[in-house]
């Protein structure tokens, strides 16, 4: 049985221009034990300028990890997203993003497909997203690191695409990052959903929709970078937390949602129910 632990993903600091040691700073202060940085590829302008929170992947991996002991704070895992149904993008991105979570200190790296090419087929699209993870777990079986697959865009908004996805390549190093948001919001049960992945969890996205996001956007969109505070939406996180006692391993619930004052409002909602 697993335990349950509650984490915030850096995106909550998006909208306050200020750098990833700012957010790690401000994360411990509200009270989190675990944080899930966001990791790019090469240099842009915001982050450098320490105005983005968001870390390149040609910086020191120990850049991660120094921020995280100065501050006591543990990682959850690397949100690197990136599109597996495009390996052009996503095979060296992956795994340098696995190479960079061993050294950092990272036991998962988060991705989903992608928006697909406007010119493949959907067969297609599964082979190239099987030989982008098959290449993905060759480097994070040696060392580890677990790629948590999550439901997020046109396949994966439901659980028969998701679990498709997760079977295309036979590896213990292969989990699914599931996210309470994006699967309501595509029309699920994502209690049910829940309950149907819970063996293979390995991260969760604590997201909660608000009434207002539900009633204009459920069943017509694959998902949201982010949502509203834990407890001032629609998401049962009682029932969530029940499901999730079930998991195999201990469970992070990385908070999504886009602010500060929404990041205190969710870690004091989690905590009264933990």
């Amino acid at each position: 049985m697993g335990k349950i632990k509650i984490g915030i993903n850096m995106e909550f600091v998006r909208h306050d221009d200020k750098s990833f040691e700012w957010g790690v700073a401000k994360a411990a202060e509200l009270g989190f034990e675990y944080i899930e940085p966001m990791v790019h590829w090469g240099r842009e302008l915001l982050s450098e300028a320490g105005y983005f929170h968001s870390v390149s992947m040609l910086d020191d991996p120990l850049r991660i990890r120094r921020a995280c002991e100065q501050h006591g704070v543990k990682l959850s895992g690397l949100s690197a997203h990136c599109p597996i149904i495009k390996p052009e993008i996503s095979v060296e991105y992956l795994k340098q993003a696995i190479r960079f979570a061993a050294e950092c200190g990272a036991p998962v790296v988060n991705t989903d497909e992608g928006p697909k090419p406007a010119w493949t087929t959907e067969e297609e699209d599964h082979v190239l997203m099987r030989y982008t993870l098959q290449e993905a777990a060759l480097v994070a079986e040696p060392r580890g690191v677990l790629i948590g697959l999550e439901c997020h865009q046109q396949y994966s908004k439901t659980p028969a695409g998701l679990d498709r996805i997760f079977k295309l390549v036979k590896s213990p190093s292969i989990g699914i990052n599931f996210d309470t948001g994006n699967s309501y919001l595509a029309g699920e049960d994502p209690y049910k959903w829940c309950e149907r992945v819970v063996g293979r969890l390995v991260h969760l996205h604590a997201k909660d929709i608000s009434v207002q996001h539900s009633e204009a956007e459920r069943g017509k969109v694959t998902g949201t970078p982010v949502g509203c505070a834990c407890g001032d939406g629609v998401i049962d996180w009682e029932r969530v937390i029940r499901i999730c006692r079930k998991a195999k391993r201990d469970i992070v619930f990385s908070v999504e949602c886009g602010t500060v004052p929404q990041a205190e409002r969710s870690i004091q909602h989690l905590k009264k129910l933990l």
